[in-house]
């Protein structure tokens, strides 16, 4: 039977963050010879009272067909974020109606959360003692509200096993094609991605979306540094050497590259020449050693590490997979 997934829209739900769930797990479909086509998750939407209208918060209600009972037969519940949380947002507690729409739930269920959808994760005790997220400008306020949360505003999101949160708005998409890719494998993520026409994988944090003062014109950034990296990836990079394309010191040009990206020097490298590889992998015959030293890692046990670590496969593995859906398009 296909995953049950079960979207609970609340008052002042965001129509965009509602249709991610949507969009993404049910375009999830088999690829494999056995199973090509067949349909992974079946995804319906509920509301805490009976079915009917839900206001959203544009100048438009929707029409759920579905009450909490459906709750009850959920694997994954997706919650999106609302603006009209009340006493979830301003006192960190349930509502009558949402306490009672969540005792429907059965143990063991997955909780997923978009954006400010995790203030009802928290409210409802999911994320106590556990790493969270949220849209960068909620962080503080979130962890002001839930101090047993362990808040992190830089990520995208995060994924603590059973109970998985992210960010702001697009955010959401990384988390559901990250469900789908741990579900089911990177060939059936990127065949989704593809289809739904976004990137498979974002680098960096939610930190290089947060608006900062602008910087003196004097001061340099590092695009330099980042393109001229990016022509020699298959030869060592040292920290100093970047910093000395934009005549930095390495402590100056360390705290302006996470300002900038998002994430550290050294893990920008590892995700560019993780990126450099699979193009290899996927569009070349290539052996793996010459595939190692081409995408910078060296050896292949270097490249097996890091492309295991980043995407859950092997470098062999990986070529067949997304060599099985390469001819696919939207």
């Amino acid at each position: 039977m296909p995953h049950r997934v079960v979207v609970l829209a609340l008052d002042g739900v965001l129509p965009f963050e509602l249709g991610i769930a949507q969009r993404i797990f049910s375009r999830s479909q088999g690829i494999e010879p056995l199973d090509r086509g067949a349909k992974l998750y079946d995804v319906i939407t509920c509301s805490v009272r009976p079915p009917g209208p839900v206001a959203t918060d544009a100048d438009f209600t929707i029409t759920v067909e579905h009450g909490p009972k459906a709750l009850a037969t959920a694997d994954t519940v997706v919650i999106p974020a609302s603006y009209e949380l009340g006493p979830v947002y301003s006192e960190g507690r349930l509502t009558d109606e949402l306490a009672a729409a969540f005792a429907y739930i059965r143990p063991g269920t997955r909780m997923v959360s978009i954006c400010t959808g995790g203030y009802v994760l928290a409210a409802a005790g999911y994320l106590d003692g556990r790493p969270a997220t949220t849209h960068w400008s909620s962080a503080d306020h979130f962890q002001a509200l839930f101090p047993a949360v362990r808040v992190d505003p830089d990520v995208l999101f995060i994924d603590d096993g059973d109970v998985l949160t992210s960010a702001g708005v697009a955010a959401g998409i990384d988390l559901c094609l990250h469900i789908v890719r741990r579900d089911h494998g990177t060939a059936v993520a990127n065949d989704v991605a593809r289809r739904t026409v976004v990137p498979p994988h974002r680098d960096g944090g939610q930190a290089q979306y947060i608006q900062r003062p602008v910087p003196d014109a004097q001061l340099a950034g590092t695009t330099t540094a980042r393109a001229w990296a990016l022509g020699r990836l298959e030869r060592p990079i040292l920290l100093r050497d970047m910093a000395q394309q934009e005549s930095m010191s390495v402590r100056t040009f360390t705290r302006r590259f996470r300002e900038e990206v998002g994430i550290s020097p050294v893990q920008w490298l590892t995700q560019q020449r993780v990126e450099r590889a699979r193009q290899l992998l996927e569009s070349t015959d290539l052996s793996i050693d010459q595939v190692a030293r081409d995408a910078g890692f060296g050896t292949p046990t270097s490249l097996r590490q890091h492309l295991q670590a980043a995407l859950g496969v092997s470098p062999t593995g990986y070529r067949r997979t997304f060599r099985a859906t390469a001819g696919d398009r939207c």
